[in-house]
C-alpha cells in the first residue's frame, strides 16, 4: 500500500508542474489507441501524439466525488474560466493527497483560464451555486464551481485505466531518438468541460 500511496503523491506532484527538467512536455487529450506500451494522444488541436509507457511510469487515477465530499483543509487543483469581470468559475477540481505546489497562477499560459492549487477555507452552497473559498501563501480566492464541473480525488493508479477513450495528462520526456516517454499519466474517464 505504501508503495501505491508513493507512487501517487510522486504523480500528483509530476501533475502540479514541478518537472525537474526544462525538457519534460505535458500532453492532455484523449486517448484514441492503446496497445502494449503505445498509446496515441489526441490532442484539442485536433495533433496526434505517440507516447511510449515504461516500467517507470507514474500512473494516477481521478476518481470521481461528490461535491459534498470536499472539505474544509483539504488541497485541491483547481482549473477555472476567468470572467470579464473577474470572477472565477471552476469546471476542474481534483483533491491532492498533499499540498504540492500552492499558488494561482494561469493556465496552460492563457490569459483566460487559471489553475489554483490551495487549502479549502470555505465552501458555501447559496442561492448563486457553489462557492469554494481557497487561501495559498499570500493569498486567497473566491471560485463560483459550475454544476457541470468535473470533481475528483487523486489515488494510486494502474496502466489498465489508460485505454481507448479515456482522457489523460501526460508529463512526458524525449529520448535521445526524439520519441515521447511517460513520466507520469493521470487518467481519468471523461475531459473536464469548459463553461461557456
Amino acid at each position: 500500500m505504501k508503495a501505491y500511496l508513493a507512487a501517487a503523491l510522486v504523480g500528483t506532484a509530476l501533475f502540479a508542474g514541478i518537472a525537474a527538467e526544462a525538457q519534460a512536455q505535458r500532453v492532455r487529450g484523449t486517448v484514441t489507441s492503446a496497445s502494449g506500451n503505445m498509446i496515441a494522444v489526441k490532442t484539442s488541436d485536433g495533433g496526434s501524439v505517440d507516447i511510449a509507457l515504461g516500467e517507470k511510469t507514474n500512473y494516477v487515477f481521478a476518481q470521481p466525488v461528490p461535491m459534498s465530499d470536499i472539505k474544509q483543509g483539504d488541497f485541491l487543483g483547481v482549473t477555472s474560466v476567468k470572467r470579464v469581470d473577474g470572477t472565477l468559475t471552476a469546471y476542474d477540481v481534483r483533491r491532492f493527497p498533499k499540498p504540492t505546489n500552492p499558488g494561482h497562477r494561469p493556465f496552460d499560459g492563457g490569459s483566460n483560464q487559471t489553475m489554483t492549487n490551495a487549502l479549502v477555507s470555505t465552501t458555501v452552497n447559496s442561492a448563486k451555486g457553489r462557492e469554494l473559498v481557497l487561501t495559498y501563501d499570500g493569498g486567497s480566492q473566491k471560485v463560483m464551481v459550475a454544476e457541470t464541473a468535473s470533481i475528483t480525488s487523486l489515488t494510486p493508479g494502474q496502466r489498465s485505466q489508460v485505454v481507448t477513450g479515456s482522457y489523460v495528462s501526460v508529463l512526458t520526456e524525449p529520448g535521445a531518438d526524439g520519441k515521447l516517454t511517460a513520466r507520469a499519466v493521470e487518467v481519468r474517464k471523461d475531459e473536464p468541460k469548459v463553461p461557456k
